[in-house]
């Protein structure tokens, strides 16, 4: 059983994350949201990174204020954005002023610039990633990089890359820690399509795996 890409098993995923990011010097990052990712971001403070050398865009978010607590850009910014001051900040949730004006805005400006450096995504217990959820017709999105997005277990309206925006990427990361998403994961190396996460594809896919949630060889 392989993952879809290279798998790292490494002892701390935060950590590693942020060694790959300054390694990899990306011109342009996607950021996500979650436990795993404040913690990745938290450390991207103090990374070697040449942040004024690189734009920051968001691979989903929750149609919510900035200043939310379910904001994903609200807790970049303070686990690390408002302190090392990006080249530009490409808010999904200002994009427009309601779900579908921020969607379309959203995906011109994805559209009209290079492929992202490095788009940086999680993997939820039930094989999500980034908001598209198993079942959603968000899944089968061939042309619109962006959609809104949001489901009867996820009510609360969001906006998300699709898969083909993530497949235009340069690198997309996975980080994934702890032994609640094993058994995702494991369902990821087995190729379930039931999970969306499996069908992630872009120019390289790495993939940050701690013990915990990497299980048994």
């Amino acid at each position: 059983m392989t993952l879809p890409g290279e798998e790292r098993r490494v002892p701390h995923v935060p950590a590693a994350f942020a060694e790959l990011v300054a390694a990899e010097s990306p011109g342009s990052i996607a950021l996500s949201g979650g436990d795993t990712a404040r913690a990745c971001y938290e450390l991207l403070a103090t990374a070697p990174v040449e942040w004024s050398d690189i734009d920051v865009f968001f691979g989903d978010e929750r149609w919510v204020d900035v200043q939310d607590s379910s904001s994903n850009e609200g807790m970049a910014r303070l686990a690390f954005l408002d302190e090392v001051e990006p080249r530009a900040i490409h808010s999904m949730r200002r994009a427009g002023s309601d779900l579908g004006a921020a969607a379309a805005a959203y995906d011109a400006l994805v559209r009209a610039e290079p492929p992202i450096g490095l788009v940086h995504l999680g993997l939820g217990p039930d094989g999500h990633t980034a908001s598209l959820f198993p079942g959603a017709p968000q899944l089968d999105e061939q042309e619109r990089l962006v959609v809104p997005s949001g489901d009867d277990q996820h009510p609360m309206p969001r906006l998300t890359f699709t898969y083909p925006a993530l497949a235009r990427a340069a690198l997309v990361v996975f980080t994934v820690g702890g032994a609640s998403k094993r058994d995702a994961l494991a369902g990821v190396r087995r190729g379930d399509p039931q999970l969306p996460a499996s069908r992630v594809r872009a120019e390289r896919v790495v993939w940050l795996v701690d013990e915990a949630a990497a299980g048994d060889p």
